[in-house]
């Protein structure tokens, strides 16, 4: 019995690890801009530097769309507002761990 708690235990750590290890995740309070690139991606900027690149692949994005955080700490599960309406978070990069 102790035997399959451990096996239990150690399959847990071996699936729930890389899933932790992927999520991206940054603080974008400090954002004072935000860019649209294409119909699906939003890139937002501290002061002149650009510190994330967010996809949101369920929502059209537009030149003159209104974009709106729903917390500041963003990871690539959250959700932001677009336009009124939530939209989720496909993927998030960050300045520091990627390049775009």
């Amino acid at each position: 019995m102790k035997f399959f708690v451990a096996l239990v235990l150690l399959m847990g750590l071996v699936v729930v690890t890389p899933t932790i290890a992927v999520c991206d995740c940054v603080d974008l309070g400090r954002a004072s801009d935000y860019y649209i690139e294409g119909a699906h991606t939003i890139i937002f900027y501290v002061g002149r530097m650009p510190r994330a690149q967010v996809s949101v692949p369920y929502c059209t994005l537009y030149s003159d769309s209104s974009i709106r955080l729903m917390r500041s700490y963003t990871c690539d599960t959250d959700r932001v507002v677009v336009d009124g309406a939530e939209c989720m978070i496909g993927t998030l990069l960050s300045s520091t761990t990627s390049d775009f």
